[in-house]
């Protein structure tokens, strides 16, 4: 049930007394995308069943939730202040379905990004504590893409660098840090560093190496990336197209001949060698998210599955020297 609010014209009224809890789905969707449209594609429904939701949830509540105008959506004062309480109220009701329902019922849709690397370990090592839950794999590219499906509800778990995701959208997602993940270079096999056990960042000084830039989904990387380039005098490879799946990406990537940064454990493609970066290593902060009021035991297994590998292989004991921004630092330490 939302307060009721008795101090004059903003006060609440409902005449049932309760609210569908559907009814504030369609409130928070709409409040948090302020678009009509694509609230309705997140929810999977139509705009018009969208729109009546809201405004059966306006009657109820005997007041304007929304000032809709034919450019854009904004929120009232009675909407803003209903917003955290309407979040509270789904996520009890999450919990409540969770203890009292089959959560183990619904494949958990886990993203990798990569195939091979740490999360697919911390995947592996999941499905054998709870074999009888699905955990279905899923490689997007991008913790920056992947958040929003999640919110969504149509991704459940991703893993990457969440200290480059916007703080509005961190606030609303659950963070386990995972690994130190040692940093690395990928390159042509004829480039005059890959008969080299290992690069330095300064030997990079002046080379054009790829990181994603231009691509959006992958916008927490690039930006590391970004960070680390500006120390070493190294050059952001410019956008390229966007490669969906190995054979594309190694396509597109043997085109330009550039260097690719990348994580040791990367599997190297035809053509080329993963080289570790050191002198010093930098770490790229790996960590695993999901939606805040997600309840599923597939969840509390991938949890176990990493802080267990973590321990057995000290995935997160930071090397040494390491070069690691700071606020991503300060993540791994506050969410530890």
């Amino acid at each position: 049930m939302v307060p009721h609010d008795g101090a004059g014209t903003g006060s609440w009224t409902s005449s049932r007394g309760d609210i569908d809890p559907r009814l504030l789905r369609a409130f928070v969707a709409v409040a948090e995308d302020l678009h009509f449209t694509r609230a309705a594609a997140r929810l999977f429904i139509a705009q018009q069943a969208l729109s009546r939701d809201v405004r059966r949830l306006e009657r109820e509540l005997g007041t304007e939730l929304f000032v809709r105008t034919t450019r854009q959506v904004a929120l009232t004062a009675d909407g803003e202040r209903l917003l955290p309480y309407a979040r509270r109220v789904l996520e009890a009701h999450a919990d409540l379905a969770a203890a009292f329902g089959d959560a183990a019922a619904r494949p958990l849709l886990v993203d990798l990004n990569t195939d091979g690397m740490t999360a697919a370990r911390v995947l592996a090592r999941a499905r054998e504590l709870v074999p009888s839950c699905e955990l279905m794999a899923r490689f997007e590219s991008g913790l920056t893409w992947a958040t929003g499906e999640i919110l969504a509800g149509r991704l459940d778990v991703s893993f990457g660098r969440a200290a480059g995701l916007d703080p509005a959208v961190r606030a609303r997602l659950g963070v386990l840090p995972v690994r130190y993940e040692p940093m690395a270079v990928l390159l042509p096999a004829d480039h005059p560093l890959a008969g080299r056990e290992a690069v330095a960042p300064g030997d990079l000084a002046g080379e054009i190496v790829y990181a994603g830039d231009g691509n959006p989904r992958t916008g927490e990387w690039t930006d590391l990336a970004r960070l680390l380039f500006a120390e070493w005098g190294i050059e952001l490879a410019p956008p390229v197209p966007l490669a969906v799946g190995v054979a594309e990406f190694q396509r597109v990537m043997a085109k330009s001949a550039n260097p690719v940064l990348c994580v040791v454990g990367f599997p190297p493609l035809p053509g080329t060698v993963v080289r570790p970066l050191v002198r010093p290593v930098p770490v790229s902060p790996l960590l695993m998210v999901w939606r805040r009021d997600l309840r599923h035991p597939g969840l509390d297994a991938l949890r176990e599955a990493a802080a267990r590998l973590g321990a057995e292989e000290g995935w997160l004991e930071r090397p040494d020297g390491s070069w690691l921004p700071e606020a991503d630092a300060a993540l791994m330490r506050t969410c530890g």
